[in-house]
């Protein structure tokens, strides 16, 4: 078997080098599919974790830190302590994407065993979670701009998710295009016209 002469090597090469070219856009899409399918994925399994926490306490949700993460864990050696009267005495504070478990901090019960990070957390996307303790909401930022949950209104209130603006949420009992403030304002308003007529 003779080796390859000068011109056949760089058919090869030329060969290799189209079927890259051809073969790395489609690589690059399905990555990017694969990552907005997890974010798709996570904030269904949040939105899940959250109807059970609300089953469980009567409409009552884990407040939303500044940042917008959970505040339902407890410092290292923390626990809930009863006091004189029967009533449980603790201080939550904000956890962590991808490190903090979603714990019922009373009974024990595990909603989700380790909160979703966002795929892009090492570039500094996250997830945003939004709550008064009776509304939440729960946004993420696609990378495809074509995906069908991209929501306009969403873009437009111009929330962060990290450091890309968020562009697709879920929500339960507001909607996910306004914010919380906003929505209570106007129930408001309603119920005074209502009153007033």
């Amino acid at each position: 078997m003779k080796p390859f002469n000068k011109s056949e090597i760089i058919t090869l090469i030329i060969v290799f080098v189209v079927l890259l070219a051809v073969s790395t856009p489609n690589f690059i899409a399905s990555l990017r599919r694969a990552r907005d399918q997890t974010r798709r994925d996570d904030i269904g399994a949040l939105n899940q974790a959250f109807d059970e926490y609300l089953a469980d306490f009567n409409n009552g949700l884990p407040a939303s830190s500044p940042d917008g993460r959970i505040v339902d864990c407890l410092k290292p050696g923390d626990k809930p302590v009863k006091n004189k009267s029967g009533g449980w005495i603790f201080t939550p504070i904000p956890c962590d994407w991808g490190k903090d478990s979603f714990v019922n901090l009373i009974s024990g019960k595990v909603y989700m065993t380790n909160l979703p990070e966002d795929p892009n957390y090492k570039s500094g996307a996250t997830y945003l979670y939004l709550s008064d303790g009776n509304r939440y909401q729960i946004y993420a930022a696609m990378e495809g701009a074509d995906e069908p949950e991209v929501d306009s209104k969403i873009i437009a209130r111009n929330l962060m998710c990290g450091n890309k603006i968020c562009n697709i949420g879920r929500s339960y009992n507001v909607p996910s295009n306004i914010s919380i403030e906003e929505y209570d304002k106007l129930l408001i308003e309603k119920s005074n016209a209502k009153n007033q007529k």
